[in-house]
């Protein structure tokens, strides 16, 4: 029997898209009787109710990136007594960092296959908290020699592959696509009904909303700037997710006199809820030219709500404009005349909405087939 680690730097509860990720790959790895574990760092007094195991090791809060954690592996000996008694087929490590450190070392140790995904432009985390180009060099420098060891590099679409050259990685890189849990076959005009009667939402607002960190990389000033300009529009703004820039886009909102057309719920841990939120949107606004892949825009199409992108971001690559989601420049008057636009046109929203349902998404019970399949071939090339 495989035994399965799967190691990243953030996982409920905190969420992002990574952390979604891992642990739908050990969900369904799980229900495909796999035997699997999460190695991640602890988070203060939560308990994991997951059905497999999650290994937790020391952590200390990274005031800057609130509410992540700088993981602290090799202090704690009994995690470490745990881990030597697991006999890993292969690892995958989700992040080049802590875990992903403590994958790669597991895998030369025992000479089993490592898996590395690169999710995330990582050069402007390094740019953002360091400050000088030499150290941000350095650290991309290193950040190649990560990926360099694993056994196979994974991305989540081929777009990706641009930014991870960038950074001087000349390797092999096999496209491995992220699901999303939230497919449905139900009705979207009924599915929509519902949703906003149980969050108490009119039927006659346009509804907007974003999902994911409350951080700047996110250009989430864009979205306030292109709201401000929106006055005549009958919105409601929805920013779900917590993060650094929270209070400060609270007091924006309240400086630019739009506190009450725009609500922060916080982190919403509750899938359903979260489901709830999705549906009920008719637009989702995501002008980030930070991610690589976008996991919340699958979420929002599998349940009927197109997105709006900006036409250079690497997320945009698999949307056609006007067909299966909207694309604009970064200009926060074209943002809004789009948004004006699309407030008078509920039909387009909707057309484009089922087309983004049939087209951006699939199930993680097949991507975890797919991925288990490569994993089983992994393995036996190992072993031969």
């Amino acid at each position: 029997m495989q035994n399965i680690g799967l190691f990243n730097d953030s996982y409920p509860p905190i969420i992002d898209g990574v952390a979604v990720t891992v642990q739908n790959y050990a969900k369904w790895m799980y229900q495909h009787e796999r035997n699997v574990c999460v190695v991640t760092p602890k988070a203060p007094d939560y308990i994991d109710t997951d059905p497999f195991p999650v290994y937790r090791y020391p952590s200390i809060p990274l005031v800057s990136r609130k509410p992540y954690r700088l993981g602290l592996p090799d202090i704690d000996i009994a995690f470490q007594t745990k881990l030597e008694k697991i006999p890993f087929s292969l690892v995958h490590a989700h992040c080049p960092f802590t875990s992903g450190l403590l994958a790669l070392k597991i895998a030369k140790e025992r000479k089993i296959p490592l898996v590395a995904t690169f999710h995330t432009k990582y050069r402007d985390n390094f740019e953002q908290a360091l400050h000088s180009k030499k150290l941000v060099d350095l650290m991309v420098k290193e950040l190649v020699y990560f990926y360099n060891q694993a056994d196979e590099v994974w991305i989540p679409q081929e777009s990706v592959e641009e930014t991870l050259r960038e950074y001087g990685y000349k390797g092999k890189l096999v496209v491995m696509n992220n699901g999303t849990d939230f497919c449905t076959n139900q009705d979207s005009e009924v599915l929509k009904k519902e949703a906003r009667e149980k969050l108490g939402i009119n039927g006659d607002e346009l509804v907007l909303l974003y999902v994911g960190q409350l951080v700047w990389e996110k250009n989430l000033r864009l979205i306030m700037d292109a709201l401000s300009k929106n006055r005549q529009t009958n919105f409601r703004m929805i920013f779900v997710g917590t993060g650094y820039a929270e209070n400060e886009l609270k007091m924006l909102a309240e400086n630019m006199q739009l506190s009450s057309r725009i609500e922060f719920p916080g982190l919403i841990s509750d899938r359903q809820m979260l489901r709830n939120y999705y549906a009920a949107a008719d637009l989702f606004l995501f002008p980030s030219l930070y991610d690589t892949w976008a996991l919340v825009v699958r979420e929002a199409a599998a349940l009927y709500t197109p997105s709006l992108l900006l036409k250079k971001s690497i997320a945009a690559s698999d949307i056609i404009d006007n067909v299966n989601g909207f694309l604009i420049e970064e200009n926060p008057d074209v943002f809004a005349s789009k948004l004006d636009t699309l407030s008078m046109n509920k039909q387009l929203l909707s057309e484009t909405g089922v087309n983004a349902a049939k087209s951006l998404t699939k199930s993680w019970e097949k991507i975890v087939s797919e991925v288990l399949d490569r994993y089983e071939y992994l393995i036996k090339i190992n072993r031969k």
